[in-house]
């Protein structure tokens, strides 16, 4: 769905500006784009510390949260960087659960977000 696409790609760039301070270069994959490699996959951020990749990123919306990314997500780990998964707030026990199946939830950090419109 084009809308969960312009969302997905609002994030990454949101989120490539927010942790600036944290990482000296933040390297990303907008969706569809393979610009940025990292041990032959291309995740949507790759986090770097002077030089060295501290962790990769991936942002999920509720449609791509599915077996077949979480199979990506495995292929992502044991990569020498952290995974880090950017997932919707109520869909954090969907993936738990997608990450227990596949043996890979002690190596995957994953943190939540939800967008809230308050009308007047």
């Amino acid at each position: 769905m084009e809308s969960d696409k312009i969302f997905h790609d609002w994030l990454i760039v949101y989120l490539q500006r927010f942790l600036s301070k944290e990482y000296t270069g933040i390297a990303i994959n907008l969706q569809g784009q393979e610009k940025n490699e990292f041990s032959g996959h291309y995740p949507d951020m790759i986090l770097k510390s002077y030089g060295m990749v501290m962790a990769v990123m991936e942002v999920e919306t509720e449609g791509s949260i599915t077996p077949g990314q979480a199979a990506r997500w495995k292929s992502l780990t044991g990569q020498g960087a952290k995974l880090m998964l950017m997932v919707p707030e109520r869909s954090k026990a969907k993936v738990m659960n997608l990450l227990w199946e596949l043996g890979i939830a002690a190596d995957v950090a994953v943190g939540g977000y939800e967008l809230k419109v308050s009308m007047p």
